[in-house]
């Protein structure tokens, strides 16, 4: 963002005061940050879209209730892990394929592996409930504090603490990988491993 750009909150007040353009610039802004939360949650791509759509209208239709307590990027991942989950439920709802989860790779995956490495976390996440999963890809890929995600999940920062916590040992036995420090965001090599 430019020093000429508005910033998410003075964007948001403008929507909501029915300024159809900043509500474009706010969804173009954050386009591809909500659909890769989606496609976190859900594990699929066509789910992902689907809940996407659904964010971006919710976001649209709800703007006008967005009271600037917190931050825009709040209240916005809050509606889109909403979207998810209700996507992850009516999803349930329907018969899917079974699709197996990869084996665990015998050897440490190399830079050249980066996007193998990427799609078994995402085949492991796939196996969680999406409130496991909605609360792992807030903290280890939007890198949201617990506090923050609390107030996204709307749930106590104890409860958030157990479902990352539970959720990344759930995703490292599914990966083979059970003695993975539970601190190190999933992922992440040893050497890239940043203070939490």
């Amino acid at each position: 963002m430019s020093p000429e750009e508005p910033d998410d909150q003075s964007l948001a007040r403008a929507a909501a005061r029915g300024d159809r353009q900043a509500l474009e610039d706010l969804l173009e802004r954050h386009a591809d940050h909500i659909h890769t939360l989606c496609r976190r949650v859900l594990g699929d791509p066509h789910d992902a879209l689907d809940a996407s759509q659904e964010a971006f209208i919710a976001i649209a239709r709800g703007v006008q209730s967005f009271d600037g307590r917190s931050r825009f990027t709040t209240w916005m991942h809050r509606v889109t892990v909403n979207a998810a989950i209700d996507e992850a439920r009516r999803r349930g709802r329907r018969p899917l394929p079974h699709e197996e989860i990869p084996e665990p790779r015998d050897s440490r995956p190399g830079p050249e592996d980066a996007v193998i490495a990427r799609l078994d976390v995402d085949a492991a996440l796939s196996g969680l409930s999406p409130e496991f999963r909605a609360a792992v890809a807030l903290r280890d890929f939007a890198d949201l504090d617990y506090a923050e995600i609390a107030t996204i999940l709307g749930v106590p920062i104890g409860t958030v603490r157990s479902r990352i916590a539970r959720g990344r040992r759930a995703v490292a036995d599914r990966l083979g990988n059970q003695d993975r420090p539970s601190g190190r965001p999933m992922g992440t090599p040893p050497d890239e491993t940043r203070p939490r």
